[in-house]
This record gives structure tokens, C-alpha cells and sequence, in this order.
């Protein structure tokens, strides 16, 4: 199974230790999901680790990219297939990924995100979930 981890899980993952992730990392260690991962996503993670309130410095985040690194392979190849528009523009980049990597779930806690999930659109051939809802529906 292939999925996505938008910025959010991943700070779950790699800072936070949100007990929800537990299973994602599981099946990632068992070899049961490869989870996809492009510069776009790379440089937001890469931003978002760096503010200060995380108190991560230079030697920190380089830790945690090197895990990020150990447990995901790269997409660069982009689709040309229509995908739904998300509310927050910043959040597309997610759903691009998951449709080049040819994703089964992309895996969010974003609430824009979310609401794309409860609408039915043919385009789009994964689903948009939690890390709960992924739980339950794989």
C-alpha cells in the first residue's frame, strides 16, 4: 500500500509522538505501507521544523530528516490527470503528491483536506483520511 503524510502527521511522527501514528509506523516497519515523499513536501517539513516553538536545532531537524529519509522513497514524476481544487491552496501540493505516486491514502489532519474526503469525485483514486480513519479502512 502506498501513502502520503502530510506535514501535520509527520510532526505527529517525528515530534510529537501522537500515539495515532503508532500503527502508520508498524506497517511501515513490517513493510506494509511505503510512504511517498517529494522535494514540495521535503521543503515544507523542512520549514515547518525549523520554527522556533519546536526547539529543533541544526543537528535535530538532520536527525529527523534522515528518518524521514530511512522510511520513504521519492516522487518526482508528475500526472497530468484533473484533481479536486483544495480550499487552502498550500494544501494541493499533497494532493499532487498522492496522485503521481499513485497513493492509496493520503493521510492528513488538515481540516481543508478533510473536507475533500466527504465529497465524491471520480478524479481522484485514493482516499483522504486520518490516521484513524486509515486504521479502520485499510
Amino acid at each position: 500500500m502506498r501513502i502520503v503524510l502530510d506535514t501535520n502527521v509527520w510532526l505527529d511522527w517525528l515530534v510529537f509522538n501522537d500515539p495515532a501514528v503508532i500503527p502508520l509506523k508498524s506497517a511501515r516497519s513490517d513493510g506494509l505501507v511505503r510512504i511517498a515523499i517529494n522535494s514540495a513536501g521535503l521543503e515544507e517539513l523542512g520549514r515547518v521544523l525549523a520554527y522556533a516553538e519546536f526547539k529543533l536545532d541544526a543537528a535535530a531537524r538532520s536527525a529527523l530528516f534522515t528518518q524521514v529519509r530511512n522510511c520513504t522513497y521519492r516522487v518526482d514524476t508528475v500526472l497530468i490527470s484533473p484533481l479536486p481544487r483544495c480550499a487552502d491552496p498550500n494544501d494541493q501540493k499533497f494532493l499532487e503528491l498522492a496522485r503521481d505516486a499513485q497513493a492509496d491514502w493520503l493521510i492528513t489532519k488538515d481540516k481543508a483536506l478533510l473536507r475533500l474526503a466527504k465529497k465524491q469525485f471520480s478524479a481522484v483514486a485514493f482516499r483522504i483520511g486520518t490516521p484513524e480513519q486509515w486504521l479502520a479502512g485499510r
